[in-house]
C-alpha cells in the first residue's frame, strides 16, 4: 500500500511538473513571438494612391496658410514630417474649413490635419490621433506678480478678451472665488498690453495668441500655465484602421523625439 502511495504521489508530481513545463514553454514562446519585429501592412492597403493625401484649411496662420504657389505652416510641416518618417510622397488638399470632414468622408483625402479640435460627436465617423498642441488658455503675468494661478486673483486683476472663451472662463471664476477687477479688450493681444504694461496684473488668453505676442516681446520675462485645455489631433476615417495605426505611431515617434515641439517652437 506504501508503494503503490508513493507510486501516485510521483505520477502527481510528474504530471504536475510537465503541465508547469508546458506553461513555461508557451510563455516563452508568446514573449519571443510578441517580441519580433514584423513587418506592418503593405503600403497599398495604408495609402491606396501611394500617397498621404492630407486635408487643410490654409487660412488659419501660424498653423496653414496659402500663398499664390505653396503652402507653409505648422500643420504642413507637421504633414511633412509624418511623411518623411513614413517614407511615402504626401500631398496637401486646400480647401474651405466646413468641407473638411465631408473630403474624408468621400476619399478625397486620407487624414485631416487642420488644427482640428477633438470633437467627440464625430467619433463614430473619425479617430483621432494623440494630440499634438494644445491651445487652451494660459494665465500669462509678469516673472514678478504675486499670482501664480487663478486662485490667487481676489485682489487682483485680470485682462482678457471681452465675449471670448476667457470672458466666459473669468467669470466662471468669479462665482468660485473672491471677486477680482476684470479688464476686457477688445482684443487677445490688448490684453497682454495691459498685463505688460501693468494695467492689469494678469491676462487670460488662448495658448497660439500668446505664444506669438510673447514672442514679438522675448523681453518680457513672464509666468504663464494652462488654465483650460484645447486639443488639437489629426483625423482619419474611422474605418481605415491600418491608415490610423501608421499615422498615429509616426506621430507619437515625432512627439517622442522632439520633432513636433520643435515645429510649435518654430512657429510660435
Amino acid at each position: 500500500m506504501v508503494t503503490r502511495s508513493w507510486r501516485i504521489m510521483i505520477l502527481a508530481m510528474s504530471l504536475v511538473l510537465t503541465i508547469w513545463i508546458w506553461v513555461l514553454a508557451c510563455v516563452l514562446f508568446a514573449l519571443r513571438w510578441n517580441a519580433v519585429e514584423r513587418p506592418g501592412p503593405p503600403t497599398k492597403e495604408v495609402f491606396p494612391y501611394g500617397e498621404i493625401r492630407i486635408g487643410v484649411d490654409a487660412s488659419y496662420f501660424p498653423f496653414a496658410v496659402a500663398t499664390a504657389d505653396d503652402l507653409f505652416g505648422l500643420d504642413i510641416d507637421l504633414g511633412q514630417a509624418l511623411a518623411k518618417e513614413l517614407n511615402i510622397p504626401v500631398r496637401f488638399v486646400n480647401m474651405g474649413y466646413d468641407g473638411l470632414y465631408d473630403s474624408l468622408k468621400i476619399d478625397q483625402v486620407d487624414v485631416l490635419i487642420s488644427a482640428l479640435l477633438v470633437d467627440y460627436s464625430r467619433t463614430n465617423e473619425v479617430r483621432y490621433t494623440l494630440p499634438y498642441y494644445n491651445a487652451g488658455l494660459m494665465l500669462v503675468r509678469d516673472y514678478n506678480a504675486p499670482i501664480q494661478s487663478m486662485l490667487d486673483l481676489p485682489g487682483h486683476s485680470l485682462a482678457y478678451e471681452f465675449g471670448s472663451d476667457a470672458d466666459l472662463t473669468a467669470h466662471i471664476w468669479m462665482r468660485r472665488i473672491q471677486s477680482f477687477q476684470t479688464h476686457p479688450y477688445e482684443l487677445p493681444e490688448y490684453a497682454l498690453d495691459a498685463a505688460r504694461l501693468g494695467i492689469s496684473d494678469a491676462a487670460l488668453v488662448d495658448a497660439t495668441s500668446a505664444y506669438l505676442y510673447l514672442r514679438s516681446y522675448s523681453e518680457w520675462k513672464t509666468y504663464s500655465n494652462y488654465i483650460t485645455d484645447v486639443l488639437y489631433a489629426i483625423a482619419v476615417r474611422i474605418d481605415r484602421g491600418a491608415t490610423y495605426d501608421a499615422i498615429n505611431g509616426a506621430l507619437a515617434l515625432l512627439i517622442e523625439d522632439g520633432t513636433v515641439q520643435a515645429i510649435i517652437d518654430r512657429w510660435l
